[in-house]
């Protein structure tokens, strides 16, 4: 009998446990995926702690997954994979394609839609089942180190700008320089924005300008985030990375007329703002999913392109308890990676 391991939690909120399972075989347009990196989101704690409804049992999260093509399924034919093929799989892990947003095109806001560790094991193990649909191919330039967190954290963020209002040129902020936002910024700069980082700090300030910001902006400096990027000339965009609810309240004030609010960074707490800050200037607050396999694609061919990569900490399979907590404690600078190889 052939066997694979996987860290997984039996109850919500427990300890990761190293378990072996016998290898599975992929059904019907699916892949078996031999897992060569999965990063460490901050969302998977919406699986371990129980956080969402359909949470089962031992849980192996993990949605930042890299790895190659390890079997192929009845289906999978007419969609060119070979065994081999190096992919990964992001928070998107495929769609249903019969609900009303499947309908339309609108993949990632399906309402079935499967998230790995949610509607099936994640990257937290050496082996993965995904369905086709859920594949982005990996550019040859980016390991597989790179590649997992580019899935979501990277996807994110790309996705979230490039489908912004904002034109080359136009002033960007991107609150938070993190797990999502150290990307977020690369990404601005090189889409030609005139990017601003927002952090707490004046410490920071260097390492925003090397990720490619023209200004930073210190969020506990004493003047206020919103006025500081009216001095700027107003931002045309917000990236709200940071998940911390009043920090990105802050920031509406600072947008320009018809500016744009994207947040990406989950938080619970409502946001304190009023019809006012957006009637007169006619400014927009809206959320922003993750983005298709396609998305996915996407971002890596722009990173591999343009240079960007993650900054990350890879950690064995077998320590992936400790690697898990460094991320909840905000330690980890700035995403953590269990590594298979």
């Amino acid at each position: 009998m052939s066997t694979y391991r996987v860290a997984q939690v039996t109850t919500a909120g427990g300890p990761f446990e190293l378990v072996e399972r016998e290898v599975p075989q992929p059904g019907p347009r699916q892949v078996r995926i031999a897992v060569e990196a999965c990063g460490i989101c901050h969302s998977d704690t919406m699986f371990v702690n129980a956080g969402l409804p359909g949470v089962t049992f031992p849980v192996v999260p993990g949605h930042e997954i890299a790895g190659r093509v390890d079997a192929l399924g009845e289906g999978t034919q007419d969609w060119g994979y070979q065994v081999g093929d190096r992919v990964a799989v992001g928070w998107f892990g495929g769609s249903c394609g019969h609900c009303t947003s499947c309908r339309k095109g609108d993949f990632i806001t399906c309402a079935n839609l499967k998230v790995p560790g949610w509607a099936y094991d994640g990257g937290f193990g050496e082996k993965v089942i995904a369905p086709v649909d859920a594949l982005a191919r990996i550019p040859d330039a980016l390991s597989a180190g790179d590649a997992g967190p580019m899935a979501c954290a990277g996807v994110t963020t790309y996705n979230g700008l490039r489908r912004s209002s904002a034109h080359p040129g136009d002033l960007v902020a991107v609150l938070g320089i993190g797990g999502l936002g150290h990307l977020g910024v690369q990404y601005a700069a090189a889409m030609g924005f005139e990017t601003v980082a927002i952090a707490r700090g004046a410490e920071k300030a260097d390492f925003a300008k090397q990720l490619g910001a023209h200004h930073y902006v210190d969020s506990t400096s004493g003047t206020p985030v919103g006025e500081a990027l009216r001095s700027l000339g107003g931002a045309s965009v917000v990236l709200a990375t940071a998940g911390n609810s009043q920090a990105i309240a802050a920031t509406v004030d600072g947008l320009a007329p018809r500016g744009e609010l994207v947040a990406i960074g989950a938080d619970p707490e409502p946001l304190g703002i009023s019809p006012v800050q957006l009637l007169m200037s006619g400014r927009v607050v809206r959320g922003h999913p993750s983005g298709t396999s396609q998305d996915v694609q996407d971002t890596m061919e722009f990173s591999a392109l343009h240079n960007i990569r993650p900054m990350t900490e890879t950690v064995p399979l077998d320590d992936a308890q400790a690697a898990y907590q460094k991320m909840l404690s905000g330690a980890a600078r700035f995403r953590m990676v269990l590594t298979h190889g």
